[in-house]
């Protein structure tokens, strides 16, 4: 269940800095002793701006949410040092490691489809057009594991409403960036690439999905899915797609890259469902990071009781 956050929670309950404060202190080294020395070139300072944001850039007048759970946030370290992001490599850590080679600047995402008003968006265009906001999302890996994040971002519906669908857009489309010199995974046929991911439109309009452009008050590291990505907490591991530069609206449900993968594991709905098990494990528990014991997973994430009824009379089992 969903509760609003409280406004005076103290900082030491909800954050764990000390991974990139040393990051911090070394950057300001650098712009000190590059302003003593004179090193104004704007071309300098432009590649000085973006290793400032890949080390935790501060993202300005973000709001609280009350669509945030009151549970136990995981790390910085936990979040940043534990990732699926296959186009970073496929091993927990490699992303990252790898993190290094995907740079966000510049970047664009292109709004195109059944839509009114296609338009193509510089990502600091994007994240201006909606307050940002902190949610404090509950969320399961497809792969048994869990955590709670602080992610910073806007409502998906935002930018759809000015977007102005047309009839015809039943669907979304989601694309990542595809660049084996920035996303060395691409390199390795795991996937086929670029990886595409989808909503049905009442999904996509929900007020709980998001677009996240940051996390811990910060710009969103690249091992997140920087520069942009989906959040989506009822359906998290299966709709997660991150480096986002194509939105698409469609007619017709789009194809998704782990349903082309491995048809018969990942279906176009795939929700957190504990009743239904992944061919390969069991959906009824997960095992918080950070954590030695298991709990039980919750229908929906435990977001149920907001979004259960826009799969009304489906039978999940069947359309997992």
């Amino acid at each position: 269940m969903l509760i609003k956050k409280p406004s005076d929670i103290k900082p030491s309950e909800i954050t764990s800095k000390d991974l990139y404060m040393n990051r911090r202190q070394f950057i300001r080294a650098v712009s000190a002793t590059a302003v003593s020395a004179g090193a104004v070139l704007s071309g300098l300072n432009s590649a000085f701006s973006q290793d400032a944001a890949a080390a935790g850039e501060k993202l300005t007048n973000v709001k609280k949410s009350s669509y945030s759970t009151n549970e136990k946030q995981n790390s910085f370290k936990d979040i940043t040092n534990y990732n699926n992001f296959y186009e970073l490599g496929t091993d927990k850590e490699d992303p990252a490691a790898n993190a290094k080679y995907l740079t966000t600047r510049p970047w664009t995402v292109s709004v195109e489809g059944e839509i009114k008003k296609p338009k193509t968006y510089d990502i600091d265009q994007l994240t201006k057009l909606a307050p940002l906001e902190e949610r404090i999302y509950r969320l399961r890996c497809v792969e048994a594991w869990s955590m709670v994040i602080p992610w910073v971002g806007f409502p998906l519906n935002s930018l759809i409403k000015l977007a102005e669908p047309t009839g015809n857009a039943k669907f979304i489309q989601f694309v990542t960036l595809q660049d084996p010199k920035r996303m060395p995974g691409q390199k390795y046929n795991v996937l086929e690439w670029p990886y595409v991911e989808g909503l049905r439109m009442d999904e996509a309009m929900h007020p709980l999905a998001i677009l996240s452009v940051g996390l811990y008050g910060e710009v969103l590291p690249a091992q997140n899915g920087a520069p942009i990505r989906l959040i989506v907490p009822w359906k998290y591991g299966f709709k997660s797609i991150k480096s986002i530069v194509k939105i698409r609206f469609v007619e017709k449900a789009p194809p998704t890259s782990w349903n082309i993968s491995a048809p018969q594991e990942y279906g176009f709905f795939s929700n957190v469902n504990p009743e239904v098990d992944h061919p390969r494990w069991s959906q009824a528990t997960e095992r918080r990071i950070g954590e030695f014991l298991r709990r039980k997973t919750l229908m929906f994430n435990g977001y149920g009781d907001q979004v259960a009824s826009l799969y009304s009379g489906m039978d999940l089992k069947k359309y997992y």
